[in-house]
């Protein structure tokens, strides 16, 4: 009995191999797929600039200079700001806050992904009423200093035609976040997001060797059309849907040594995040010492560095 419609995946020309190295940008599905690889011990970077949602944003980021005053701003509390980055770079002085953009942006650089894969969730921007810049984050500041616009197809394309050119050398892979956002209106979150597949959709018609698309988004609405597979709030999807999207992931877009070594992997990755009542017991130190041995075995089964 067939019980779901299943969304036809194809295949990677050339699979993500052991080890390649991956970086992960964009919304927050970017991170529930990218740190499934870190946790697996593949080499995976992950948002280096924390989340973000739309095109126009991760190609600030990209592009923008970070030693220029106009992208931070100082808040009551004397806390620093960068517009372009996620909270988690605030800092107590400007300098730290510049620092810590520069360290982002010269780590993703110098990781220099041999596959980027790009999670968009909208094509929606907030751009500063007073500077014009497009921020990636309005850090809780009066939404009147803001205007809210929407990317043109033609402006998603061309903008993430740029950002495939900066990374020349990457195979890049695009998702749409099966996210649903809500306050727009279930109608304008569609048109949204419509939006976004045309443009990744002209990309892969004109960058067939570089750029492919996986239906993250079509996997969430068609094979997990149940309100089960998602969280409470029932917007975002639930930890059982992202595990089901993951796998299919794997399935399809990773080779044959990968997936095995993940399979042999899983249990060793279980127990490191094992949390024992009482760490500096001789049971689980002896446990601990084993599970780090059968994970020496499991690297050097591999060639790969711990």
């Amino acid at each position: 009995m067939k019980l779901i419609t299943p969304v036809e995946i194809t295949p990677l020309e050339q699979p993500i191999g052991i080890r390649n190295h991956m970086a992960f940008i964009g919304s927050c599905f970017a991170d529930n797929i990218g740190m499934r690889m870190r946790q697996s011990g593949l080499a995976a970077l992950v948002n280096p600039f924390g989340v973000l949602f739309n095109p126009q944003s991760i190609l600030q980021v990209l592009t923008q200079d970070p030693t220029c005053r106009h992208l931070y701003f100082e808040d009551d509390d004397h806390r620093w700001h960068c517009w372009l980055l996620d909270s988690q770079f605030s800092a107590t002085s400007f300098e730290a806050c510049k620092s810590a953009f520069l360290s982002a942006r010269g780590k993703l650089f110098s990781w220099n992904p041999d596959v980027l894969i790009i999670t968009l969730g909208t094509n929606r921007y907030y751009e500063r009423i007073d500077t014009k810049l497009i921020v990636g984050n309005c850090h809780k500041q009066p939404m009147s200093e803001f205007v809210e616009k929407n990317m043109t197809l033609a402006q998603c394309v061309a903008t993430l035609e740029t950002i495939c050119q900066l990374f020349s050398r990457a195979r890049i892979i695009f998702t749409v976040s099966p996210y649903r956002y809500a306050k727009y209106g279930m109608h304008e979150n569609q048109l949204s997001k419509a939006t976004l597949l045309l443009a990744i959709h002209e990309l892969q018609q004109k960058y067939p060797k570089q750029v492919s698309y996986f239906p993250a988004y079509e996997i969430q609405l068609d094979e997990l059309r149940d309100y089960r597979f998602y969280a409470p709030e029932m917007l975002h999807p639930s930890q059982q849907a992202i595990d089901y999207i993951w796998e299919r992931f794997a399935e399809r877009y990773l080779d044959e040594t990968t997936r095995r070594y993940l399979y042999d992997y899983e249990p060793i990755r279980k127990a490191l995040a094992h949390r024992p009542e009482d760490p500096q017991s001789p049971a689980y130190l002896r446990f601990r010492e084993q599970t780090q041995r059968q994970l020496g075995e499991l690297m050097a089964k591999y060639n790969l560095e711990l």
